[in-house]
C-alpha cells in the first residue's frame, strides 16, 4: 500500500532541512578558537554551504569569538543559522560595551577583526544592548 499524497507532503515538511540553527557556549579562552573554527566549518559542511562562502563565515566566526574573548565578559555564545537566503553568525558575551570598528595603524598587531567582518559579510551589526555582534552572508539562490 503506497502512502497518500497528504502523508508524503507531511513527511516532507517534517524533514525540511531549513532553517538550521546551531548554538554553543564557549569558555572565554583564546585556546578555544581553533576548536570553534572546526565546529563552525563542520556545521557549514552539514548545511552544504559552498566552500568559498564557508571559508568567509568561519573567518568571521573566528574574529567575532576572538573579540568576545578579548573584550567581553563571561561565557561566549555562538549561534549559527542557515536558511535558503542567508547564513547568520551571532556572538554574545556579558559585556554591554558594543563592538566597534576602529582604524588600526600599520604597526598595530590587533584591531582589524571588524574590518575583515565588514568586508566579508553582507551586513553586520551589534544588538541594541551591545551584547551580541552579528554578521550575515547571502546564500546563492537555489542552494540549500
Amino acid at each position: 500500500m503506497s502512502p497518500t499524497p497528504n502523508a508524503v507532503a507531511t513527511a516532507a515538511r517534517q524533514r525540511s532541512p531549513l532553517p538550521r540553527d546551531f548554538e554553543v557556549a564557549i569558555a572565554p579562552d583564546r585556546s578555544r578558537l581553533a576548536q570553534v573554527r572546526c565546529i563552525a566549518a563542520a556545521y557549514l559542511r552539514y548545511c552544504s554551504v559552498p566552500e568559498s562562502l564557508a571559508d568567509d563565515v568561519v573567518l568571521v566566526v573566528s574574529e567575532l569569538v576572538a573579540n568576545a574573548v578579548e573584550h567581553g565578559q563571561g561565557t561566549v555564545g555562538l549561534r549559527l543559522r542557515h536558511t535558503l537566503e542567508e547564513a547568520r553568525v551571532e556572538v554574545t558575551d556579558g559585556s554591554p560595551a558594543p563592538a566597534r570598528l576602529r582604524a588600526a595603524s600599520p604597526e598595530d598587531e590587533h584591531g582589524r577583526g571588524l574590518l575583515l567582518v565588514s568586508v566579508l559579510a553582507s551586513a553586520w551589526g551589534v544588538s541594541d544592548d551591545g551584547r551580541t555582534t552579528w554578521a550575515t552572508f547571502r546564500v546563492a539562490a537555489g542552494r540549500p
